[in-house]
């Protein structure tokens, strides 16, 4: 399970995805400066995020509409590239 990201606000953690943890579900609450060789997921930024976000999207909507090729066509471009 990957940890989940909160902070804190108005004197309580709150949570900034929605998870399906059961109500009652012990948590130990760890502020993320003395987390030392843990994964938390990646370090981007809030504009960062957003323009991966929109890369994303935009992928699946070129698959949406075939605008694609096949891995071995894509390596085989890349490979011929100087």
């Amino acid at each position: 399970m990957q940890p989940l990201k909160a902070h804190f606000q108005n004197g309580q953690v709150v949570l900034d995805e929605p998870t399906d943890m059961p109500n009652g579900t012990e948590l130990y609450v760890v502020p993320a400066a003395q987390l030392k060789g843990v994964d938390v997921g990646d370090d981007l930024d809030d504009e960062e995020r957003a323009a991966l976000d929109e890369s994303i999207r935009a992928g699946i909507d070129d698959m949406e509409a075939g605008r694609t090729i096949d891995a071995k066509t894509a390596i085989a471009q890349l490979r011929s590239r100087p």
